[in-house]
């Protein structure tokens, strides 16, 4: 399997942990990307070093999944200049979150299934045993099956369909492009991190506007993690309020509070993958295919 950086540079030490757990916990032969150790101002390295890491990776055939050390932002600076297609004859693995939505989104647009997880630079971090475990089940094949909390804002119901989303910043940036999500019939989760409240709402607009709220099958509704507020006059609602605001006139089954999202415990979400949630006054279930 590779490693490379995607986006924002890393700090190569800070990877030495997650590499370990690949190497030695899960016995995996990891192959680093140039990335790891470059960088070019916010970057790790400039869009032709990402890209060529990233490409040579997908067209290695002994490679089988590759994973972004870690997110920040310029991804979706790649995506058009990157050939996917290697992918349709030799399948592996794309995992990673955050600003790595832009490639999922990209990848399912294509038919091509990957994984919203943990990434190295964070894989021991405390309290993320639970997403690690769920990431490790994800790559070996094993079922991944969530249980979690009810919660006060929760609409109740079962239904099945492809689980898409992620990062509602980078959702509501790619209305418009060739990675867009067709969301019609799934089940979308979205969270984020260090938004003011006021452009949540300004994205969940958004995404409402474009249609991509109207017609899904449920909706999961992830950790919104420091979330901020205006230093005078406060927006009046919280994450979870603004995005019940705006799925209110919808009938689909709604649960909030799930463990996804810049949160220790981000459990892996198979994209494209099908999948049951059913929300009731009990509890809230997904269970993959």
């Amino acid at each position: 399997m590779g490693v490379v950086a995607l986006a924002s540079r890393v700090e190569y030490d800070s990877l030495e942990a997650g590499l370990r757990v690949l190497r030695e916990e899960w016995q995996l032969e990891v192959i680093e990307g140039e990335t790891l150790r470059s960088a070019y101002h916010q970057f790790a390295g400039t869009d032709e070093q990402r890209i060529q890491d990233f490409q040579q990776m997908l067209h290695d055939p002994n490679i089988r999944a590759i994973f972004s050390a870690r997110g920040g932002y310029g991804s979706s600076r790649l995506i058009d200049r990157l050939n996917f297609r290697p992918l349709k004859k030799s399948p592996k693995w794309l995992v990673g979150f955050s600003d790595i939505t832009a490639i999922h989104s990209h990848l399912h647009c294509m038919g091509i299934e990957s994984i919203h997880a943990t990434m190295p630079k964070i894989f021991k971090q405390e309290g993320g045993e639970n997403a690690l475990e769920s990431l490790r089940k994800s790559l070996f094949g094993e079922t991944l099956h969530y249980q979690t909390a009810p919660h006060p804002f929760n609409r109740f119901g079962t239904v099945r369909g492809q689980v898409v989303g992620g990062n509602l910043c980078l959702l509501a940036h790619l209305v418009g492009s060739r990675s867009e999500l067709d969301t019609r019939g799934k089940i979308l989760f979205l969270e984020d991190v260090d938004e003011y409240l006021y452009n949540l709402d300004r994205m969940m607009v958004q995404l409402k506007r474009a249609r991509k709220l109207a017609h899904l099958a449920g909706l999961v509704v992830g950790q919104f993690s420091d979330s901020k507020d205006n230093n005078n006059v406060g927006f009046g609602k919280d994450a979870y309020e603004i995005i019940a605001e705006h799925t209110q006139d919808y009938g689909y089954p709604v649960c909030f509070d799930f463990p996804v999202g810049h949160v220790p415990d981000n459990r892996a979400m198979i994209v494209g993958r099908e999948a049951t949630l059913r929300i009731d006054h009990a509890e809230v279930e997904l269970l993959f295919d």
